[in-house]
């Protein structure tokens, strides 16, 4: 890749920035604390985090809804425990939950580091399927949003990565050429497949672990984007 052509770098926030997972676990702790939840937290995490993957797949392919995936996810968890709760029980929760998450904004290893010596050089974008006024939150109380020229959420444009309406709005509203732009990412069909599709270089953040074809760029840490950036 020549890092002469590239102006713009996006960014994908959730597990690519934000310790997602970190961050949850801590919001979760608070959350069964307050509502006298009695279950391990290590044990509900490692049931929980594969659900919500699939939920959050299946929230950007528009097969479940918002209020779908913010109920389902806790409701089938919880199941595996044999615990029933109630529709309002579960909504209760998860508005906790929602707001117990930007509480603590841990970042992954060498996120700030990176932020700074790209912002040097390029103009640096936010683009997220999560929530507005939560990814937000997290950018602000995480001490990072001053890095980003705009930030462009699923919710705001109305689709999701990969769909190519929100990186193309978001493209619009940096003032962005695609084939200037990379996109920078932890999920292979939403972050890099979607980037790709509209033209953008991408690099794929690889924290999971996973085989990806030669092709493709990969850093498994943060800072080895000073590689090819």
């Amino acid at each position: 890749m020549n890092n002469q052509t590239v102006t713009d770098v996006f960014f994908d926030l959730d597990h690519t920035l934000w310790d997602f997972d970190k961050n949850s676990k801590l919001a979760f702790k608070r959350v069964f604390d307050t509502h006298t939840i009695d279950i391990s937290i290590n044990e509900f995490i490692e049931v929980y985090e594969p659900i919500n993957f699939d939920y959050w797949k299946r929230f950007r392919e528009d097969k479940v809804s918002k209020v779908d995936l913010r109920r389902g996810r806790l409701t089938d968890t919880f199941s595996i425990f044999n615990i029933l709760l109630t529709t309002g029980e579960i909504d209760d929760l998860a508005d906790s939950y929602i707001d117990e998450l930007p509480v603590d904004n841990h970042l992954f290893e060498g996120a700030e580091s990176i932020l700074e010596y790209l912002y040097k050089k390029y103009t640096l974008h936010i683009i997220t399927n999560g929530f507005n006024d939560v990814q937000h939150l997290k950018l602000k109380n995480s001490g990072i949003s001053n890095y980003f020229s705009t930030v462009t959420t699923s919710e705001e444009v109305g689709v999701k990565k990969p769909n190519p309406l929100i990186f193309t709005s978001a493209l619009e509203k940096a003032n962005a050429d695609s084939k200037a732009s990379i996109m920078i990412g932890d999920t292979f069909e939403a972050d890099i497949l979607g980037a790709e599709a509209v033209g953008m270089k991408t690099m794929y953040y690889n924290y999971r672990k996973e085989n990806l074809p030669k092709k493709y760029i990969v850093v498994n840490s943060l800072i080895e984007i000073k590689r090819y950036l």
